[in-house]
């Protein structure tokens, strides 16, 4: 099936999770980034602790251009937070700021080992379509707190075990490296993380909660699809395991659904934003849905990523 140029296929289903794979021309061949995680673990990048909420700063220390994806978390700091918006930061980039949100209320402080000055990891994505909504749409900071305890509430009760940290119990990141959620949400990534090995043309993926259309992420890059790959799925495991009913009866989302809703999107009123002088911001709504096109500057604004979220 066929929509914007796209092929979906799928679907590839576990549980009350349904995976769509999304398959296309790779428009941005031989142009790599890296992700923010590999930037990290390499310490090609530092993102600086400001002592602000919703502003930090990033440091690209290497020749190497980085993509951050919106939803990102970076963990330490005085507290954990989560980037707002699809940002590329060009080498040697000395420090800029970068929007964010807190995903962790109350923690003011250096947390065990970790740096209070600067963040050490971001192995995680905001794991809810709800979450996504509160930054990067609604741009709500209390919002975002919000939806951080509704989603920690909806895991401890499906789960039948407290999901918080004792060191922060407001920490999303803690609550994604809970014991119980790890163990759990493995079972829906080792049946799906294979579905991509066997393709050559994937760009991207949508998926499916008990039976509705959640969100899908397109770019224009395999390659950088394929890094994102991991992250992606566990969050989208993440938040089938919180919504999780074992007593209600669903049919599986279709393709047309799921065409239906990207189709939608791409319909819709667009306005922009200048995220920094490298990334700007296309964002597309109608009454059900929302696209938001990252375009790179440098590439003549050239799209990198198409996220589409569902509002309902």
């Amino acid at each position: 099936m066929n929509v914007g140029g796209y092929k979906v296929s799928g679907p590839y289903n576990h549980e009350n999770l349904s995976i769509f794979l999304i398959h296309g021309k790779d428009s941005n061949r031989g142009k790599t980034f890296l992700t923010l995680q590999e930037a990290l673990e390499q310490k090609k990048v530092v993102v600086h602790e400001t002592s602000q909420v919703n502003e930090l700063a990033i440091e690209n220390v290497s020749p190497e251009e980085i993509y951050i994806q919106s939803g990102d978390i970076v963990k330490g700091g005085m507290q954990d937070r989560v980037l707002t918006y699809d940002f590329i930061v060009p080498a040697k980039s000395g420090k800029i700021p970068i929007s964010a949100f807190c995903v962790e209320h109350g923690r003011w402080r250096q947390r065990g080992q970790e740096k209070a000055s600067a963040f050490g990891t971001s192995s995680d994505q905001l794991s809810t379509k709800d979450l996504k909504l509160a930054a990067k749409y609604r741009n709500n900071q209390s919002e975002v707190w919000k939806k951080v305890a509704v989603a920690q509430g909806k895991l401890s009760a499906g789960l039948a075990v407290p999901v918080s940290s004792a060191e922060s119990n407001s920490s999303l990141q803690l609550t994604l490296e809970n014991k119980n959620v790890r163990e759990s949400s493995q079972a829906y990534i080792r049946h799906l993380s294979p579905i991509i090995e066997e393709e050559t043309d994937v760009v991207g993926y949508a998926f499916a909660i008990n039976g509705k259309f959640n969100s899908a992420d397109v770019y224009a890059s395999g390659e950088l699809f394929r890094k994102l790959w991991p992250k992606l799925l566990k969050a989208s495991a993440v938040e089938a395991l919180a919504e999780a009913h074992q007593d209600k009866k669903f049919e599986p989302a279709s393709r047309e659904i799921v065409t239906a809703c990207l189709t939608d999107a791409e319909q819709g009123q667009a306005s922009e934003k200048q995220v920094n002088s490298r990334t700007k911001m296309v964002t597309q709504e109608t009454g059900r849905n929302l696209l938001f096109e990252t375009r790179d500057q440098a590439q003549k604004g050239a799209w990198i990523h198409r996220n589409y979220l569902s509002k309902e």
